[in-house]
């Protein structure tokens, strides 16, 4: 029996089953922007960095504002593309997600406090359906963001840092080796 799915994942997080070994989806979390069963899903992978900043892409001093921030690789789709994020705290004490900003207003969010600004090349896409079956298949684990997010290093150690925050049973599971076979 297949469990009732949500209808609408957006602003939630993705984390991949340690089962999922799909290269670019390997240990990632991933915050969904967009979900509904209708028109697919669309976010990004927080925790894969490109070890490059936004200056050894956008090298033009118009940009020089954002020229430290982070790159990380958002998705296998449209990976020719450098688009900005912001995350904020609300007042509710969760957080707002803004995805595909311009650059003028990355800028803008960039000097105001509270709002954390971050840039991804591409971004992950999902069609109406393919989500709902890739968790039918125990592909994800979704999970609410905690308010701590924006705040936390987005690097590989996150999906291991969240994952653990699941459950215990979820615990056993990020501290589990990579391929038991090796043990």
């Amino acid at each position: 029996m297949t469990p009732e799915l949500p209808i609408d994942l957006s602003g939630k997080l993705l984390l991949a089953s340690p089962t999922l070994r799909d290269g670019i989806f390997d240990h990632s979390v991933i915050y969904l922007a967009h979900h509904s069963s209708d028109d697919g899903a669309l976010g990004v992978i927080l925790n894969h960095p490109t070890g490059r900043e936004v200056a050894q892409f956008l090298p033009q001093p118009d940009f020089e504002p954002l020229a430290r921030i982070p790159v990380h690789v958002g998705g296998p789709v449209a990976r020719d593309q450098l688009t900005f994020a912001t995350f904020r705290r609300g007042k509710s004490g969760h957080f707002d997600f803004r995805l595909r900003i311009s650059a003028a207003d990355a800028i803008e969010h960039a000097h105001t406090p509270g709002t954390v600004v971050r840039a991804y090349i591409g971004y992950s896409g999902w069609t109406a359906g393919q989500l709902e079956g890739e968790l039918e298949g125990q592909s994800w684990i979704t999970l609410a963001p905690g308010k701590e997010l924006p705040g936390l290093s987005h690097d590989r150690d996150l999906w291991h840092r969240l994952m653990s925050s699941v459950s215990p049973f979820h615990r056993l599971m990020a501290d589990a080796p990579r391929d038991a076979g090796l043990n």
